[in-house]
């Protein structure tokens, strides 16, 4: 079963460039819809084993890829394929939703 890869200020952009589709949920450990959308995050990992990368990236601990992005409200999802935004999410969605922009990706 696959696991949300964790990002950092130093791994973000080798990891975004890719050709697998690769979202990204930013988030924070005091943020309450973080917590409630990170379990759908974790499933969508699994799911797309092998066809797409999903990753974490707490914005707290990486603030030069938060700011490179301007995060200003979590959870802020980002979906990139080689290297570019494709779609983009603020707040906490059902996991579906999440799911569908990951799928139109992923082809």
């Amino acid at each position: 079963m696959g696991k949300a890869i964790v990002l950092t200020d130093a791994t973000f952009d080798e990891t975004i460039k890719g050709d697998k589709p690769v979202l990204v949920d930013f988030w924070a450990e005091w943020c309450g819809p973080c917590k409630m959308i990170g379990p759908s995050v974790e499933e969508l990992a699994g799911e797309y084993e092998g066809k797409a990368i999903v990753a974490k990236l707490n914005v707290d601990e990486n603030p030069q890829v938060t700011a490179r992005f301007g995060v200003r409200s979590i959870p802020t999802l980002l979906v990139f394929k080689n290297g570019q935004i494709v779609d983009k999410q603020i707040g906490a969605v059902p996991k579906s939703v999440l799911g569908g922009k990951l799928k139109a990706q992923v082809g």
